[in-house]
């Protein structure tokens, strides 16, 4: 019987997850010993006792479908920008990709999961420790798979510092395939790896971020002796440009800063005789 204080035990001699300890005292009848061998065998013993270390250098890539109709943007880290420059790891979080690409798992969770090499993802990802002697995370994956007609696209900036990942759709099927509507998406991409966008519009910005926001204001504007009325609207106009700011479709084009997104994307499908929307987009700065 594989009982909660013989996974500790394994655990305090291995530093290895619980789960990991629970599947070697499993494989190995109970036995410690084997166990501890096992989890030596497969790498995991030693990932564990590096897991303290952070983990804030690496890369971040991207995968899209041949008919980009759905992708993905993932993040494994190390230790050291020696090691996410080596050619052993950078092979590595290819081909992990690559597989991800093509097995299609639906979020972190089940990418995690997902089959690599003869190991789950993040039993492979804990073996590799071993091999480049530096603690790795397998920290972001997202997957989008297109909502009708439109495209997902990716955009990696800085030597993989930066990823970006969207979904801008269409109601025309054959507006896709238009080079005007890919270096649209293209720029799109750039925007937001530049920007940094806290979300697609006021919706996706957190009703607690936006009243510290307001408090913040209220404090500023606290000793000022303007009446309530007058510094609410104050207010409103200070959270107004907070919005303009930091919700993507309000904010200035980078390559047009008097022109918005949201401008852009309606000049963009006049043109292309459609109506455009982005329809989400996520973006992986390194470590965050």
């Amino acid at each position: 019987m594989i009982t909660a204080a013989l996974v500790n035990d394994l655990r305090k001699k291995t530093n290895a997850g619980m789960m990991d300890c629970k599947r070697a005292l499993e494989e190995t009848q109970g036995d410690l010993d084997a166990a501890v061998t096992l989890l030596r065998e497969k790498g995991i013993a030693k990932a564990g006792s590096k897991a303290d270390r952070a983990a804030n250098e690496g890369v971040i890539t991207a995968r899209i479908s041949e008919n980009a109709k759905s992708g993905i943007l993932l993040e494994v880290n190390c230790e050291t920008d020696f090691v996410s420059k080596n050619d052993n790891f950078q092979g590595f979080v290819a081909s992990l990709a690559d597989s991800l690409i093509a097995s299609q798992p639906a979020d972190h969770a089940a990418a995690s999961q997902a089959q690599f090499n003869g190991l789950t993802v993040e039993d492979a990802v804990k073996a590799k420790v071993a091999e480049v002697g530096e603690n790795l995370q397998f920290r972001k994956y997202v997957r989008f798979e297109a909502q009708g007609e439109g495209i997902v696209a990716s955009y990696i900036h800085m030597g993989g510092k930066v990823g970006v990942l969207i979904e801008v759709g269409a109601n025309n099927a054959e507006t896709a395939s238009t080079a005007t509507f890919r270096e649209l998406v293209k720029d799109l991409t750039l925007h937001i790896a530049a920007a940094a966008p806290r979300g697609l519009s006021r919706e996706d910005i957190p009703a607690d971020v936006v009243e510290a926001e307001k408090n913040i204001f209220r404090a500023q504007l606290a000793d000022s002796g303007k009446p309530a009325n007058i510094l609410e609207n104050i207010i409103n106009g200070k959270i107004g440009k907070f919005f303009s700011e930091n919700c993507f479709l309000e904010q200035g084009f980078v390559k047009d800063p008097d022109t918005t997104v949201i401008k852009l994307l309606e000049a963009k499908g006049k043109e292309l005789g459609d109506t455009l929307v982005v329809r989400r987009f996520v973006r992986f700065g390194l470590g965050e």
